[in-house]
């Protein structure tokens, strides 16, 4: 069978059976996509006229050392990999092919990253930010900081969060993470009352003949989408703001770090993370530079002169 028409028919497998977030369709088709154009480069034949039977391990490994001549970050080539196996697997499962290459096909090892995080005054001042500059519309833009820095959620659900979402005094809220996982954020009091300020005027830009349900929207009345998101903060921290780049998930590192400092347990960080994994979550447990000079001058002779 063509290999083309089964990764269109596992994309929708995917998609409509599986139910994955449309963030993994979109990763799956991308990998996929390079994955045929890869292998029409090797001289495996024309993109349409690809069988499934004819792909080898070395086709796979030759897909690699391309992307690693390309200087693909590991996380993108893991990525790629993981699609590949996903749809080797599925068509061993429909019986479309009665082999998997891809069984053999090793991940490169991850640099060890420590997460990009923000110390306590450049949370603040990138907070302040909307007020004192008034680049977009500073009402919301406060709460979307506020919220981002207070419940750790990712810029996906923030954007995907609704009015009905949120509980009674505000003060926490139910989201639908990764895997379709319900689980409750909660907001700081801060955030509670930039939340709270901001609803009069997103009432002003709701539109009676097209109401919608989404907590933050944009000037035209309608859900702020993630992309959306990534660019205010983009704007406040450029050189029209505080000039350091501050990603949305840069409030998710922070939350992260400022409670394992702080001596929460792991496993409630984990919960409130939203990770499956605690593996995932240990990736904060890292000593911040304010840490290591304080054990350092508590536990060595000369430390404290």
């Amino acid at each position: 069978m063509f290999l083309q028409e089964i990764i269109e028919e596992f994309l929708i497998y995917s998609s409509s059976i599986r139910c994955f977030s449309p963030n993994t369709i979109t990763g799956y088709s991308n990998d996929l996509k390079m994955f045929l154009s890869l292998l029409e480069k090797q001289g495996a034949g024309s993109v349409e006229c690809i069988n499934i039977d004819d792909i080898n391990l070395q086709n796979l490994r030759s897909c690699i050392s391309f992307l690693s001549k390309e200087k693909k970050a590991a996380s993108t080539i893991n990525r790629f990999i993981s699609s590949v196996r996903a749809l080797f697997a599925y068509a061993q499962r429909m019986h479309y092919s009665n082999k998997n290459p891809s069984l053999e096909f090793r991940t490169v090892k991850m640099p060890k990253k420590v997460p990009r995080y923000m110390t306590e005054s450049e949370v603040n001042a990138i907070c302040a930010q909307p007020e004192v500059k008034e680049l977009l519309w500073a009402e919301r833009d406060k709460a979307i900081f506020e919220a981002l820095y207070s419940s750790g959620c990712r810029v996906s659900e923030l954007a995907s969060l609704s009015i009905d979402d949120l509980s009674g005094d505000g003060s926490s809220a139910v989201i639908t993470g990764k895997g379709k996982k319900d689980r409750r954020i909660f907001f700081s009091p801060e955030a509670v009352q930039a939340i709270k300020s901001y609803l009069p005027y997103r009432s002003e830009h709701i539109r009676a003949e097209k109401p919608v349900k989404a907590l933050f929207i944009n000037q035209a009345g309608t859900r702020l989408t993630a992309r959306g998101i990534r660019f205010i903060a983009a704007r406040y921290s450029s050189l029209e703001g505080t000039c350091k780049p501050v990603s949305p998930h840069a409030f998710r590192h922070t939350f992260a770090t400022s409670l394992l400092s702080k001596g929460a347990d792991i496993r409630v960080v984990q919960e409130l993370l939203g990770h499956s994994s605690i593996s995932t979550t240990q990736r904060y447990t890292h000593l911040t530079t304010a840490q290591l000079i304080e054990t350092y001058n508590k536990s060595h002779p000369h430390g404290g002169k």
